[in-house]
């Protein structure tokens, strides 16, 4: 809710002085006894569940659902076949018609994020549709 209104709530930590503190803080105070973000687990002890303040990453909402996937793809391909649409004009619409003909390959990351296939076509639809929302223009 809070990007639909162009506000960035994401990051509390990215006062400079946090940032510079927490960068300079050794390696065993970040991670006690080996746990990740073990300094900001233990700061958030007082106001979060344990089972929320322990939990794993999880870096974004991902499915393997064949019928969401089946959606995206129909989607990109019409926004390929339309020139007018933004996207046109920053990808090599060869490459993303050879991702739209290719069986889903839920292993190959791309920008080193444990996300493929679906993710890849939602990440180029969600771009799409911020530059024609926002009518952005990008002058190449």
């Amino acid at each position: 809710m809070s990007m639909a209104s162009g506000l960035e709530v994401r990051v509390p930590y990215a006062d400079h002085r946090i940032v510079e503190y927490v960068f300079n803080a050794p390696w065993s105070y970040k991670c006690p006894d080996g746990v990740v973000k073990g300094l900001l687990r233990d700061a958030a002890r007082p106001w979060l569940p344990e089972d929320v303040r322990m939990r794993r990453k999880s870096p974004y909402p991902k499915t393997h659902n064949p019928a969401y996937e089946r959606i995206l793809r129909r989607r990109l391909d019409l926004v390929m076949k339309d020139r007018e649409e933004p996207l046109n004009t920053l990808v090599n619409p060869a490459a993303v018609e050879r991702m739209l003909a290719e069986k889903s390959d839920y292993g190959r990351p791309w920008f080193g994020q444990l996300m493929a296939g679906p993710q890849m076509m939602a990440y180029l639809l969600q771009i799409n549709y911020w530059l024609k929302t926002y009518e952005i223009e990008i002058e190449l």
